[in-house]
């Protein structure tokens, strides 16, 4: 690996390659694939257990699609390929610098993948970034020219010979793709998915355990690309007029702890009239700071928070009522996806049902939960790491360090082996006793109609009406189908019935006509799907193949004789080697 960054010698003439990790994701393989970890976020680590009822979808490797917006250089992107499909680019199109992002478990990849590049192009730059740069010790597992950890914007345009002070373009792209619940696939219509948007990386409130705080400098530390409100909204209309979005996914990790930014924003969403709904990730401390009436009014529709565990030290909790603030926010309609960790010091096998209890007691609309686990390049992994009860690679392998499984280090009090009981456990007591995601969402939906429907606010009454649509038809078809399902669960069945009958109440008749329709067609779905899970199916996502112009414009050579290429794949089709064999 080259200890000192130079500007490469083609500059903007060079041909990127920019590729995430292949597939299959959703399976035990040679390379550290996990079918316990899917490419997938909601099915991974929040409605795990919930089958069905479980929300499936995929979301794009967003941080290739800004670096691609942002390079004068011709850049292709290969997201979600096989390792064919990989093969097959490396022999079918030159590249000067190659790179992969990637997160810690998929190491094993990434040195495949290595491997291959240096086997078919040994004169491409090959460039890691992701997660996955945060463990030091990374440049003697895998054959890499250079390893970025941190912001790559700022890094590809030096490296390429780009103006440095240049505003950061942002892609075009929506939040996720093939959705999927009840076995019903989404259609991903204009309109109806949000668009993704990165206002900035990193995070400043540095939890120990932050593997994103950690990548961008840990606490106190964050890139900002739009430092301003107004910078934020011009980006905002425009992914407006070219998705025909309404609503944004915001992918910060804590989009309101910048407030001057969030203000302004709602400023300029007041005076022209724009009723946007957005997705945020926050703290419970930051939440508390702002009025309901400035997070309604800035069009807040569903938050991320982190509530951690009971008695939790984390700052961001600091004297917050977590059950209250839940509560608050569903009332005004806010959607509230809880994240709990399981295995903080102070649990112990005899008090893990309180923690348990805790969590689930919050009644959100999702809860994550995920196992404590000390990233590479954190503080609590440096702390394990100085008081030895962190496993080697021989005892527990980075494929496996993705907090759904096992512990990567000794815990004081829970033995391994106990902790996937433990997760497992607390993934079905939050379904047991909540019901299906999908129905406490429709609650909310509901609830935050009835407060508003007749708010003297039109861009309340606008927005309000345009995230209850669903309910007059297709959801309170599927309300009908859980009702139908749990008929012989009398605590959910009740639930569903309640649900269902403060619907009726709200939409009259045409719902009542249209529910039933739609449910039998669900209830149909719903089975076959739990007999397609039972039998075993994965869920994988499709791959994406995008160039930008200059990468359209450099890509008229011809073609290899289709005969000469297939010899290339198949000489490089090397058996798999078994993942992580080399000693870190």
């Amino acid at each position: 690996m080259q200890s000192v960054m130079t500007q490469h010698p083609k500059g903007t003439r060079a041909r990127v390659l920019l590729a995430s990790v292949f597939g299959p994701y959703a399976c035990n393989d040679a390379y550290g694939s996990r079918a316990i970890n899917p490419m997938e976020l909601y099915q991974n680590q929040v409605t795990r257990v919930q089958g069905g009822f479980s929300l499936r979808m995929f979301h794009r490797s967003f941080g290739l699609l800004m670096l691609q917006a942002n390079m004068d250089a011709p850049c292709t992107v290969l997201d979600f390929a096989s390792r064919d499909r990989f093969i097959q680019e490396l022999c079918d199109q030159p590249y000067d610098i190659i790179g992969i992002s990637a997160i810690l478990p998929n190491i094993g990849k990434v040195e495949d993948m290595c491997r291959l590049i240096r086997q078919h192009q040994p004169g491409a730059t090959i460039v890691v970034g992701g997660h996955i740069a945060n463990y030091k010790g990374l440049s003697q597992v895998i054959d890499a020219d250079y390893i970025v950890r941190g912001e790559g914007i700022a890094w590809f345009r030096r490296y390429l010979g780009q103006p440095q002070d240049s505003p950061v373009k942002h892609p075009a792209v929506l939040s996720a793709f093939g959705t999927r619940i009840m076995g019903i696939d989404l259609p991903d219509k204009p309109g109806d998915t949000a668009a993704i948007l990165i206002p900035s990386v990193g995070c400043p409130v540095g939890c120990n355990f932050c593997s994103t705080s950690a990548l961008f400098g840990g606490k106190g530390k964050f890139v900002n690309f739009y430092e301003t409100g107004d910078e934020l909204f011009d980006v905002m209309c425009k992914l407006e007029k070219s998705l025909r979005a309404n609503s944004f996914f915001i992918l910060d990790e804590n989009f309101l702890l910048h407030r001057r930014r969030a203000l302004r924003l709602l400023d300029l969403m007041k005076t022209h009239r724009k009723s946007w709904m957005l997705n945020v990730f926050s703290s419970a401390r930051v939440l508390r700071s702002y009025t309901i009436d400035q997070l309604v009014g800035l069009g807040v529709g569903w938050v991320w928070m982190g509530i951690e565990g009971k008695n939790s030290q984390y700052a961001k909790l600091a004297d917050v009522d977590t059950h209250q603030l839940v509560k608050e926010l569903q009332s005004h309609g806010i959607r509230v996806l809880g994240s709990s960790i399981i295995g903080l010091a102070e649990h112990t096998p005899e008090n893990i049902d309180q923690v348990i209890s805790h969590a689930v007691s919050h009644q959100t609309d999702f809860h994550q939960f995920m196992l404590y686990t000390p990233v590479p390049g954190t503080p609590l992994y440096e702390a394990h790491k100085k008081d030895g009860s962190l496993y080697s690679q021989d005892e527990f392998s980075f494929a496996d360090t993705h907090g759904q499984y096992r512990f990567n280090y000794r815990h004081a009090a829970i033995e391994s082996g106990q902790e996937e009981k433990f997760l497992l456990q607390a993934f079905e007591r939050d379904f047991k006793e909540n019901g299906p995601s999908l129905a406490r969402l429709i609650r909310t939906l509901l609830t935050g109609w009835q407060r508003y429907k007749n708010s003297p606010d039109d861009r309340l009454r606008k927005r309000y009406a345009r995230e209850v649509r669903p309910l007059r038809s297709t959801y309170a078809g599927a309300v009908w189908a859980m009702k139908r399902y749990y008929r012989n669960t009398p605590t959910l069945f009740r639930k569903m019935r309640r649900l269902l009958s403060d619907i009726y109440g709200e939409f009259g008749w045409k719902t009542r006509m249209a529910a039933p329709l739609i449910g039998l067609y669900a209830c149909l779905r719903l089975f076959m799907e739990e007999r397609r899970l039972a039998r075993g199916w994965r869920y994988e996502p499709s791959p994406f193949y995008e160039r930008n112009s200059k990468a359209e414009d450099a890509s008229t050579r011809k073609d290899k004789n289709p005969q000469q290429r297939h010899r290339d794949i198949e000489a490089f089709m090397a058996p798999p080697q078994p993942a992580l064999k080399r000693q870190v």
